[in-house]
């Protein structure tokens, strides 16, 4: 995650707003998806109800958003399939970005 997180940290809200390479959504909307799979991983990994990560006026608050909920995944300790399943996930959104 922090490779993708050093890609995008840096963005400006154009960037941000450029559809992704599939072209149905912005590079935003791409990662704000990431954040809340991820955040779903931790939730599960912590056996607590899943909650909306909230979506941010600023996109630059997304890398920052990103490096919280992989922090809460870790810090739950989840089994390698959720971890596998979070890096799958990086992958896609990095390649679709």
């Amino acid at each position: 995650m922090e490779q993708l997180v050093r890609q995008v940290g840096h963005w400006q809200s154009p960037r941000w707003s450029a559809l992704a390479a599939d072209g149905n959504v912005s590079r935003a909307d791409l990662v704000h998806r990431l954040v809340q799979e991820v955040a779903n991983l931790a939730a599960d990994a912590e056996g607590q109800p899943r909650r909306t990560v909230p979506r941010l006026e600023n996109d630059l608050a997304l890398p920052d958003q990103l490096r919280v909920v992989a922090a809460d995944l870790v810090a739950a300790a989840p089994a390698s399939e959720a971890l596998a399943r979070a890096a799958a996930e990086v992958t896609a959104t990095r390649s679709a970005l």
